[in-house]
């Protein structure tokens, strides 16, 4: 399989990160965000810096309550902002109302195993790869893009291990023709470097050019370890949610995604400066507090410290 180098491969300051705050981070939560919300946290990350955010999900509100206004959310977008935004979407119904409402670009998300798929979306992986090109055709109407998420990639809660074969074969499958990126999910957390560096070097060079993304979980403490990991072997976009929120309702034993101010800090993205990185804490620690959620991130907390010499510690 020919390979097209990523020019932002391998470089741990030039990866894109993506928010995920909105979609998977709210996913478990017990409170509900209004619409304006929402909208308020997208334009203030925005006017932070995050280049990409997910702001929600077209999951049915009746199974995951937390996404049942986010095409309100779309609505009061502008096109610039939305072009900066994603939603998660698993059917071609869902690609078609979510373009209607002005979105353009979209994750079409499945799973590697079986089981994951039906708990999480109702029908076999294959019969989701089978409708994939009705939803690339929806996409490519409106001059959008659209992703092959493949949740479970490496462990999934019924089935155990996944094997990269898998993995391959679904990056692979010609129903993906058109796909402009391909997101590799820990849905689990369960991954460790090696693994994700090998997974993600393999994809690259062994299936079709896009753009590699890696989307984590902190389950087992590897969240950023991992994130580092998949960025060297070619990853250019990752995903990561303030304050370590998250989690799948259909994915037992899954704790939140990796946090988005520990993969930053990590990074070093050029847009990023002490004084941004302390207004994203803030941004964090206030939406945590109205959402009766703990902060799970390492640096934020660090940010907190006493330690005056260091530029990064926040001090208001």
């Amino acid at each position: 399989m020919n390979h097209v180098e990523n020019p932002l491969a391998g470089t741990l300051g030039q990866a894109i990160l993506r928010d995920v705050t909105l979609r998977d981070g709210l996913q478990l939560t017990g409170k509900l965000l209004t619409a304006e919300q929402k909208i308020e946290t997208v334009r203030e990350l925005l006017r932070l810096g995050v280049p990409a955010i997910e702001l929600g999900s077209m999951a049915r509100a009746d199974l995951v309550p937390t996404m049942a206004n986010t095409l309100e959310v779309v609505q009061a977008l502008t096109p610039e902002e939305l072009e900066k935004c994603w939603i998660w979407v698993a059917t071609p119904g869902h690609v078609a109302k979510a373009s209607a409402a002005g979105a353009r670009n979209f994750q079409y998300c499945l799973s590697a195993s079986d089981s994951h798929n039906k708990a999480n979306i109702g029908r076999t992986t294959d019969q989701s790869l089978a409708a994939l090109p009705e939803a690339v055709e929806y996409a490519r109407a409106v001059n959008g893009q659209i992703q092959l998420c493949i949740a479970t990639s490496f462990t999934c809660p019924f089935e155990g291990n996944i094997s990269e074969e898998r993995i391959l074969s679904i990056a692979n499958d010609p129903r993906a023709e058109g796909t402009t990126d391909i997101v590799i999910c820990d849905t689990l957390g369960q991954a460790v470097p090696a693994q994700v560096a090998g997974l993600v070097a393999r994809v690259r060079d062994e299936s079709p050019a896009r753009r590699i993304v890696y989307h984590g979980h902190d389950t087992w403490g590897l969240g950023v370890a991992n994130t580092l990991a998949a960025i060297q072997a070619g990853a250019a976009m990752v995903d990561g949610a303030l304050g370590g929120l998250g989690g799948c309702p259909f994915a037992p034993g899954a704790s939140g995604n990796t946090s988005s101010e520990d993969i930053l800090f990590a990074t070093r993205p050029d847009w990023l400066t002490p004084g941004v990185f302390g207004e994203l804490v803030v941004l964090s620690e206030t939406l945590l507090a109205e959402l009766d959620e703990p902060n799970r991130s390492k640096s934020a907390q660090g940010a907190r410290s006493k330690a005056d010499a260091f530029d990064w510690v926040v001090r208001s």
